[in-house]
């Protein structure tokens, strides 16, 4: 997967929970967990793996590492760069954009970085 893809599936990620934060704040007792958009996201990012039936538990944690390993780097920082333009904004006091604007923001530019 193109870190442009991972970056905006991050994002995807961010927004999600910042939607379920605001239902729950409308709502204390809505359930936020049904719809799975979250899970199904990491789903997508992360590598499939097949592990052999006769593997070693020392195998099975190499072979585990080898496929999550890069995946979950490249998710952490995509996740670790969205946090900092949130946080930059947040730092600089600004009220004239919303987190939602910021995330919107880093999506699009992902995505036209593809169309160059």
């Amino acid at each position: 997967m193109e870190q442009r893809e991972i970056m905006q599936r991050a994002v995807g990620i961010l927004t999600e929970a910042l939607e379920m934060r605001r239902r729950l704040r409308e709502d204390p007792d809505a359930d936020v967990t049904g719809n799975g958009a979250v899970a199904k996201l990491l789903e997508e990012m992360l590598p499939q793996i097949q592990v052999p039936a006769d593997a070693s538990a020392r195998e099975v944690a190499v072979i585990v590492t080898e496929k999550l390993g890069p995946a979950i780097v490249q998710i952490a920082s995509a996740l670790t760069f969205a946090f900092v333009q949130l946080a930059e904004i947040h730092d600089e006091g600004r009220t004239d954009v919303s987190s939602a604007d910021v995330l919107r923001s880093i999506s699009l530019h992902y995505e036209t970085d593809a169309e160059r």
